[in-house]
């Protein structure tokens, strides 16, 4: 009795089912509507070009202009130190002096060297000339002649050594008197009264760095730089405004530096293990805020694109393989897939190489609920971002 009952609840189920499948079949043979899925809405922003300054930021390091190490001329006793450690110094202010007794003496003893050689040249003057005359009278032999006359000559170059002896004697003494070469700011000192030092010693007294103005030394890839050369020769960056060698300087610390530098020279030679050449940028350093070796980032100048192709970041997705892309509406408002060559970020922007076109309408939201050849449902058009992130993009680049 049990399992008759069951075998009839499964057919009463059976039954019921037909029922609702055969009044379905009728609805539609009917023209009954059927339930169909929305089109997904999406958001999207007009491609359009707009003008745009390109610029580069590069680490680099602070030098200082001018660097002369000070080492002694002549060897001594240092009998005074005459500056203050960390100080500004002058060109030509005295740094140290050395012990110049003995290079006095030297002095002096060329001096006297000097006088008796003077003092013997006017008898061997007047005796060369009167042997002179003599020998034309033949009164004398050619041979007495010859020995007042070398005579004559040996006392005259005798003045001459001794004369070249007392500059030399008096150049050491001068050098006693360490100089600083050039202005700047003295560092430490490596010795102290009393040291014993030796000329052309292989270790600095001191050393001086000129900070006013300062290097900044940035390197830059060839391949930025071919990228750069090939941008202006096909037109895709101008100059014309002559900007390009100004160049901007961020600190340590984040914030911005007041003045402006200008770009010297960029190096002839690739460096073999990076791969780059070295730009030599000068900027001015009256308040010595910029000390040599301090980490900055520069900010040079590329050129003006006047017509770059911007894209918002979120509008673009990445396939597997990496490669950037975005999906566009149509005119007919379906889905198109786009591949992007991507340059760079501006602000929250990708600046795009090719891949877009200006009108092109690009999906900005709604990306997940898309795929190629779909339909879909525009809801608006998102011109007040465009326009919100072209001005934060213009604020970044000047900011830079």
């Amino acid at each position: 009795m049990k399992s008759k009952g069951c075998i009839q609840r499964i057919v009463t189920a059976f039954f019921i089912t037909g029922l609702v499948m055969t009044a379905g079949c009728e609805n539609a043979k009917n023209g009954a509507p059927v339930a169909q899925r929305p089109s997904p809405e999406v958001t999207v922003i007009t491609v359009a070009p707009e003008r745009l300054e390109l610029t580069t930021e590069l680490p680099g390091r602070t030098s200082a202009y001018r660097v002369a190490e000070i080492r002694p001329q002549v060897s001594g006793l240092i009998q005074k130190r005459l500056f203050t450690e960390g100080s500004d110094v002058a060109a030509g202010d005295v740094l140290y002096r050395i012990d110049p007794a003995t290079f006095r003496a030297a002095r002096d003893t060329a001096r006297a060297s000097l006088a008796r050689a003077k003092a013997k040249l006017p008898p061997l003057r007047s005796r060369a000339e009167r042997y002179r005359k003599l020998l034309k009278a033949n009164a004398i032999s050619s041979q007495e002649y010859d020995d007042a006359e070398s005579a004559f000559r040996q006392a005259e170059a005798d003045i001459a050594y001794w004369e070249a002896a007392l500059a030399a004697a008096s150049i050491d003494l001068e050098h006693t008197s360490v100089t600083a070469p050039i202005s700047g700011r003295i560092g430490r000192s490596n010795i102290t009264e009393g040291a014993l030092v030796t000329s052309h010693q292989p270790t600095p007294m001191a050393t001086i760095r000129q900070l006013d103005p300062m290097y900044v030394d940035v390197p830059q890839s060839t391949t930025e730089l071919l990228r750069l050369e090939k941008r202006f020769e096909e037109g895709g960056l101008n100059n014309d405004d002559g900007k390009q060698q100004s160049i901007r300087l961020l600190l340590e610390d984040g914030s911005t530096y007041s003045l402006k530098g200008v770009l010297e020279f960029r190096g002839v030679s690739v460096h073999p293990s990076t791969g780059t050449v070295t730009l030599r940028a000068v900027f001015p350093n009256p308040e010595g805020i910029l000390l040599p070796g301090m980490f900055v980032r520069a900010v040079a100048r590329e050129g003006v694109d006047e017509a770059a192709i911007l894209i918002p970041q979120e509008s673009v997705s990445r396939d597997p393989k990496g490669d950037p892309f975005v999906f566009i509406v149509n005119s007919e408002g379906t889905v198109e897939q786009r591949n992007l060559d991507l340059d760079r970020a501006i602000g929250n922007r990708w600046l795009v190489n090719s891949g877009v076109v200006p009108g092109d309408r690009v999906i900005v939201s709604g990306i997940q609920k898309v795929r190629p050849e779909v339909s879909v449902t525009v809801l608006d058009t998102d011109d007040r971002r465009a326009a919100s992130d072209g001005k934060a993009a213009a604020e970044t680049t000047e900011s830079h």
